[in-house]
């Protein structure tokens, strides 16, 4: 049977499988710090009269307990607010290990937004082990910086005021008050400043390039989601602690990382890796901020997009389609 999952099951499934996909997706850095993996570099169809848009193409094989291969499809169209339509958009084919066969199609801009969201939690717990409250700074306002929110709020991040700054004050009003489910009246919208201020700050935007300027420096202790990965100036990576989910792809494609070893002629700025931090390889030095800089692994959306998969087989909006390949 090849099966079709649309969008709204992959979100019932997601939505009640939070420590599932904490696990899945921590079990995935894992086996790719094992060499359990296959991750080729990602591949960007870009358009000239179009520099804005894109689409990219991310596959991946996820051995260890998954044992599957996949690609993810994922297109980033800015364009689409004026259209009412989300910015993102994308697919997920699972194929069977054996036989190469692809058995599942799944909308998948939650997938990879879920994947994202607990990358980023998995890193907060694993980057401040002593934990404490925290005031928490969204820089951006869209599904990913929301989705981040609530896996944050999931693993118990204790948060004593949080604030968004965004280039629309309206997308920032209404996300302050979608995100105050989890952390009921403690947030607002903010400055700029206001927001790189906070103890934890999520960078989730759709920045070509830094904006940043080079003379910021972020201060000790402070721990930086670097999700959206183009905001940061590289002068202010030099000054900080630099933790990458993979040093080769996120060296790549003129993120802030990739700017950085370009400025600074090399790659010692890394410290190392999220799993080396996991496996107690790299001890962070707790005077100095950490950025945490996550290009997004292929394998992810296949650990995650396995969950989804598995848990829609008995779900009867999902479509199996049993002739959809000669036998």
């Amino acid at each position: 049977m090849f099966q079709v999952v649309p969008h709204a099951v992959a979100v019932d499934v997601l939505r009640d499988s939070r420590d599932a996909v904490l696990a899945a997706v921590e079990m995935a850095y894992l086996a790719h710090d094992r060499g359990e993996t296959v991750n080729p570099s990602s591949h960007f169809l870009r358009f000239p009269d179009r520099p804005a848009s894109r689409i990219i193409a991310l596959p991946a094989y996820l051995g260890g307990e998954v044992g599957m291969p996949g690609l993810k499809w994922i297109s980033s169209f800015p364009g689409n607010h004026e259209l009412g339509l989300p910015r993102a958009s994308a697919v997920l084919l699972l194929n069977d290990d054996r036989t190469g066969r692809p058995v599942a199609c799944l909308e998948a801009a939650h997938i990879s937004a879920a994947r994202t969201a607990a990358s980023a939690a998995l890193a907060v717990r694993t980057l401040r082990p002593r934990g404490g409250p925290v005031r928490l700074g969204f820089v951006g306002a869209g599904v990913i910086a929301g989705t981040i929110a609530a896996f944050l709020r999931h693993t118990g991040l204790p948060v004593t005021r949080f604030v968004c700054h965004d280039l629309v004050t309206e997308r920032a009003q209404r996300f302050v008050s979608r995100v105050e489910e989890h952390w009921p009246a403690s947030g607002d919208t903010a400055d700029l400043d206001t927001a790189l201020s906070c103890d934890v700050v999520v960078f989730a935007t759709t920045a070509g390039q830094p904006y940043l300027p080079e003379t910021l420096r972020f201060r000790p202790g402070q721990t930086v989601l670097n999700i959206s990965l183009r905001d940061i100036h590289p002068r202010t990576l030099l000054a900080a602690q630099n933790i990458v989910d993979d040093v080769d792809h996120c060296l790549q494609a003129l993120t802030s990382p990739h700017l950085a070893e370009q400025l600074s002629g090399g790659r010692e700025f890394v410290t190392g890796t999220l799993a080396d931090v996991m496996r107690g390889r790299c001890e962070l030095k707790p005077h100095e901020p950490v950025v945490f800089s996550p290009f997004g692994l292929g394998v992810l959306d296949i650990a995650v997009g396995a969950i989804v998969a598995d848990r829609a087989k008995n779900d009867a909006r999902a479509v199996a389609v049993a002739d959809f390949f000669e036998d």
